[in-house]
């Protein structure tokens, strides 16, 4: 059996409606995408020396003076923090 003999649809599934309304923007393009990594590397290259920044992109940032992650939030493309150490979270 081929993969895409495997990846048939059968009766099981149920696929959703595609004209599902959202008031989400739309997603960014493949362009977008590279262009925010190549940002993020010509930083890190210039300042490669500083260990007081923080630079990423396409995250929540939470502001709520209450901590409630429902309200007072952005999601940059990119943002940069001075004057904190420069620490990669570790998930998992």
């Amino acid at each position: 059996m081929s993969v895409a003999q495997e990846l048939e649809p059968t009766a099981d599934i149920i696929f959703p409606p595609g004209d599902i309304e959202s008031d989400e923007p739309p997603l960014e393009s493949d362009l977008h995408l590279r262009q925010i990594i190549l940002l993020l590397q010509c930083l890190e290259l210039w300042w490669q020396n500083r260990n007081d920044f923080y630079a990423a992109g396409n995250l929540t940032i939470y502001y709520s003076q209450r901590q409630l992650k429902s309200e007072e939030f952005r999601g940059p493309d990119f943002f940069v923090v001075l004057g904190c150490e420069k620490n990669r979270a570790k998930v998992g």
